[in-house]
């Protein structure tokens, strides 16, 4: 028995259009009796949203087999805030519906908050920016749901949450405190221990990007697989420190490993 951690924007689908022969490749995996997890790092949608998506497309999941970086924010706040603490959010509106579901305390105004959350945010402003940096100035700890500086779609890329990171950083001249999602090992031993309940050797993250994807699945001992139909491109990958131990077309090839 091994265990598939797969991505899910540019590894899965793109959009809304399924990458073709996924749901097959997948299928054979369960039938065969492999564990199949999936793991995003966007957090504009909910994981009961996901879950919608994935059988809409011809993929069975449950809740339990989908985590997204909403989740991993919301756990690491309930495990190191204080019972006064509280949280102003930068982000959509699932990004504070889950956390909220967590029952983690979201600050009315910025300059009352112990941490800020920064997440994708569609919409965000100059008086967000300004926000989140009054809340810094005032001692606020900083945290991302995630790093990644675009997220692929249908004929190309659009600005993800690390154009959020950038801008504070910006402000601040210093870098963001932690990142809960992928790379981040807060990530990736939650799915090992929790979700998955195996040895980093026994399981393959599958994804289309190197420094989230790739990166944690090698800083954590995971076998880590690229596959070519999102974001990174051959001349990126010869270019790039993370290297992946498999590189597929898709993840219809999945079951050749």
């Amino acid at each position: 028995m091994k265990g598939f951690i797969f991505d899910l924007d540019g590894t899965i689908y793109l959009d809304d259009d399924i990458i073709p022969g996924v749901p097959e490749a997948i299928q054979m995996l369960k039938d065969r009796g492999d564990k199949v997890v999936f793991l995003t790092n966007k957090s504009i949608a909910r994981r009961t949203d996901y879950v919608k998506k994935l059988n809409n497309l011809g993929i069975e999941v449950e809740l339990d087999e989908v985590i997204n970086s909403n989740f991993i924010t919301a756990l690491y706040l309930r495990n190191t805030m204080a019972a006064d603490d509280s949280v102003y959010v930068i982000g959509e509106q699932p990004l504070f519906d889950e956390l909220a579901e967590a029952d983690i305390k979201l600050a009315a105004h910025a300059t009352e908050a112990s941490h800020v959350v920064l997440g994708w945010d569609r919409q965000f402003t100059y008086d967000k920016l300004n926000a989140a940096f009054q809340a810094w100035r005032n001692g606020a700890e900083i945290l991302a749901t995630n790093p990644d500086r675009t997220c692929p779609v249908q004929g190309g890329e659009i600005p993800d949450c690390g154009a959020m990171i950038g801008a504070l950083e910006g402000a601040t001249g210093q870098p963001v405190k932690r990142i809960t999602g992928k790379p981040s090992s807060l990530m990736s031993q939650y799915i090992l221990d929790n979700v998955l309940r195996m040895k980093a050797d026994q399981c393959y993250m599958v994804g289309d990007r190197l420094e989230t994807d790739i990166r944690m699945a090698n800083e954590a001992g995971i076998q880590s697989v690229l596959v070519m139909t999102g974001i990174t491109t051959f001349d990126m990958l010869i270019a790039a420190s993370d290297k992946p131990g498999f590189v597929l077309d898709s993840v219809q090839e999945i079951t050749t490993l």
